[in-house]
């Protein structure tokens, strides 16, 4: 998070929050929080690298910040979940946009050429670009490493709802968004840090 989120004061609650998130060898389980400085700690470490770009970095922390809030409403972990996977999305375009091909667009006039937006890559195109052409495995994310289970068939389409389909339906008010997805934004923090593992390892001087 950025630091400013240590401004908001979370009140005491009635009772724990729980909520489905995975632990080692439990990939269905769930995390309880007693109170608010445990929850606030857990979602401070999920932040991203430092040398990741600002403009990634600020998006995810949005997301982390609207799940810090979802200790006074788990409405607002949806919201939450939204945020993160556009942060998913934006790294993904940085990293890969130029590797994907870009979606069709409508013939732009040429005398307002300037103004026109970048073209748009799918989300789903992206993320199966990741693993097909980058080569991600379950084994190079850190939090199936930890706790088992699979991630990769929500990204390829093999596994139902996707990480597009989720975005897709949280964007167009889907009525049966339900409970919060188990382990969404730390699947996404590790997500991000795979795609820019090079430029990270570059940053730092790493060969």
């Amino acid at each position: 998070m950025t630091g400013a989120e240590e401004d908001i004061s979370l009140p005491a609650r009635t009772s724990p929050l729980v909520l489905p998130w995975p632990s080692p060898g439990l990939p269905g389980g769930f995390l309880q929080f007693d109170n608010a400085d445990q929850w606030r700690a857990f979602i401070a470490g999920l932040g991203l690298d430092p040398l990741i770009p600002l403009i990634v970095r600020a998006k995810y922390a949005r997301a982390q910040k609207l799940y810090l809030l979802g200790w006074i409403d788990l409405d607002l972990v949806k919201a939450g979940e939204l945020v993160a996977l556009t942060a998913l999305e934006l790294a993904l375009n940085d990293r890969y946009g130029s590797e994907v091909k870009p979606l069709p667009r409508k013939r732009i006039d040429p005398s307002k050429a300037l103004m026109a937006p970048p073209p748009r890559r799918s989300f789903d195109a992206l993320l199966k670009h990741m693993v097909a052409k980058d080569r991600l495995t379950d084994d190079q994310i850190p939090m199936i490493v930890r706790c088992g289970g699979t991630a990769i068939g929500q990204l390829t389409g093999v596994t139902k709802p996707t990480f597009a389909d989720r975005r897709n339906a949280l964007a167009h008010g889907d009525p049966f968004d339900g409970f919060p997805t188990g382990g969404l934004l730390e699947l996404v923090r590790d997500l991000i840090g795979f795609a820019y593992r090079r430029y990270l390892a570059e940053a730092a001087g790493r060969p």
